[in-house]
């Protein structure tokens, strides 16, 4: 029978990745403050707790019982996301967050149910530059080598640079995955003929993943870190297009010893894309997970028509990133007290 996590044995097992990570915290804020970002702190219950189609959220209530006030549902955000950029707008510049995160169900070697978000948005910074950004960051705070079940990466070499559509083509047999423009047909027909047989029921965005996942990630952040950028429209979330491609969103994932760390944007600011996205989202969630669900975040994009300044953001994993720094081998390692399912 396990210990529970509070045992002496329990902890004295995690200590040294836990003080590795303590050393992170410190090593992070040091990092963005001399670099100009205020950090910042934004509501974990909230009315809306992200707009990403395939997460769920934990459930709660505001009952009023003192003051002025009317009973609504609230959730625990999955991202700080929405509320950092409300701050953009306001005029706070260049911020950071070391955010408490839920979603719900999440639990793996790398998931948990609650973790930290490290959060980062700097107006005026264009996509080329959260790239250089989050390489010189990544390599500040951690050991020039770091390895994660097997896999090695050395921070000191250049991090690559690959599009989505040259990571198709590089390992997924020549496929030409910005042709596809989230058709489901289109997809399935170019993924038989690279010599990928689609599965029964799949839609673009099922095999476009599974494609992915199978094909594409394996091959990246090994021997060195790499920005998988340029990704399909239909995964632009809240990037804006390239003005070059509007086939492609200018979005990058940066993989490290193998791990997906980062996710990041050239924001969108248009107000009217960005609630289409949202409207579609919302369809999206309650068709595939029925009686659970948000609508558009309103206020959200009441900030984005007043006015949201130009630039970048990105949303990093604390806890993979300390697993990274610390050698741990599981997020549980590098929790004080973790979920014990």
């Amino acid at each position: 029978m396990a210990l529970p996590t509070w045992h002496p044995e329990s902890l004295a097992a995690r200590l040294p990745f836990l003080r590795a990570r303590a050393s992170l915290t410190a090593a992070t804020r040091a990092w963005f403050t001399t670099r100009g970002y205020t950090e910042v702190e934004t509501p974990s219950l909230v009315p809306v707790p992200g707009m990403e189609v395939h997460l769920h959220a934990f459930r709660s209530a505001f009952t009023p019982h003192l003051g002025a006030g009317t009973g609504r549902t609230l959730w625990l955000r999955t991202s700080p996301e929405l509320a950092l950029k409300r701050l953009l707008v306001g005029g706070a510049g260049p911020v950071f967050e070391l955010a408490r995160v839920w979603r719900n169900g999440e639990v793996s070697p790398l998931h948990a149910p609650e973790f930290t978000m490290l959060e980062w948005y700097r107006p005026g910074l264009a996509f080329a530059g959260m790239m250089d950004a989050a390489e010189a960051f990544t390599r500040a705070v951690c050991p020039a080598v770091v390895a994660h079940q097997g896999v090695t990466c050395d921070l000191s070499l250049p991090f690559e640079r690959l599009t989505m559509a040259a990571a198709f083509a590089r390992h997924g047999n020549g496929l030409d995955i910005l042709a596809t423009e989230g058709d489901s047909a289109a997809l399935r027909a170019a993924a038989a003929a690279a010599g990928f047989p689609p599965r029964p029921g799949e839609e673009w965005e099922d095999l476009f993943f599974r494609l992915l996942l199978e094909r594409i990630e394996p091959h990246l952040g090994r021997g060195r870190a790499t920005f998988l950028t340029h990704w399909p429209t239909p995964q632009a979330a809240l990037a804006r297009r390239d003005p070059t491609d509007p086939r492609a969103a200018l979005r990058f994932e940066l993989f490290v010893a193998g791990l997906e760390l980062a996710n990041a944007f050239d924001e969108l600011t248009d107000p009217a894309e960005q609630r289409a996205r949202f409207q579609h989202d919302v369809a999206e969630r309650r068709r595939l997970h029925p009686g659970e669900g948000w609508d558009v975040d309103e206020e959200f994009l009441a900030a984005l028509e007043y006015g949201m300044p130009a630039g970048s953001g990105i949303a990093l994993g604390f806890d993979r990133l300390a697993m990274l720094a610390s050698g741990a081998r599981s997020i549980a390692d590098v929790q004080w007290l973790p979920f014990s399912p």
